[in-house]
């Protein structure tokens, strides 16, 4: 009897034997099977994109026209510039207008007139900044002032302008000739303030003056 119990309860003593000695290798195995799994998972995961940094815009032209007018008005319908080209090609980066053969006018507040002209220009969107290439000129047309006196027409010339219109400026690294009525002054650069009524020409400064005719008495 003690031979046949023997014999029925040693398969399970080897079966006991033989789990503990794999037990001793579950953590290990438990752990190379989370790895995995770990692993499938990263690789089988959906991909976000990262966002999109905005480009940063090229200096391209965007549009171009040609023998074109450009007039701008006031809240009112008050015309307070015009522009007027051969070519003009527009930039979208620095919003401005690279102008053939320009003929530019402006009108302010008081409605003095301003034309500006050259062989080449270079317009802010609003043209109230021209930069002004070869055979430059810019013109202010003689207005009456506040005073009742008559302001003489005056026009600067060159070979570079840089007008800002809204304020009233005219500037120049290069030589410039400044006409004022029958008066003439030259230099090698040149900064004016309309508002100051202040014209500084420094370098090779030249002028002439042409008195006012003398009224004569009876």
């Amino acid at each position: 009897m003690k031979a046949a119990l023997a014999l029925l309860y040693r398969p399970w003593r080897s079966a006991l034997r033989a789990w503990d000695q794999v037990s001793i290798y579950l953590p290990i195995v438990l752990m190379g099977a989370l790895a995995l799994s770990t692993y499938w998972l990263v690789r089988n995961s959906p991909v976000f994109a990262p966002p999109e940094v905005p480009k940063a815009a090229r200096h391209e032209v965007d549009y171009f026209m040609r023998k074109f007018t450009i007039k701008s008005f006031d809240e009112a319908g008050t015309l307070r510039s015009e522009i007027k080209g051969l070519e003009g090609l527009h930039y979208a980066d620095t919003d401005t207008l690279e102008i053939d053969q320009p003929r530019i006018l402006s009108i302010s507040d008081t409605g003095r007139r301003v034309t500006s002209t050259s062989r080449r220009g270079l317009s802010n969107g609003d043209g109230s900044e021209v930069q002004l290439f070869g055979d430059a000129r810019v013109v202010r047309e003689p207005v009456v002032g506040v005073d009742g006196e008559l302001v003489p027409r005056m026009e600067f010339s060159g070979e570079f302008l840089h007008a800002f219109v809204n304020e009233e400026r005219v500037k120049s690294h290069l030589p410039v000739v400044l006409t004022r009525g029958l008066d003439q002054f030259s230099g090698d650069t040149l900064t004016y303030n309309n508002v100051t009524g202040i014209a500084e020409l420094k370098g090779r400064v030249k002028g002439v003056m042409v008195p006012k005719a003398s009224v004569a008495k009876p």
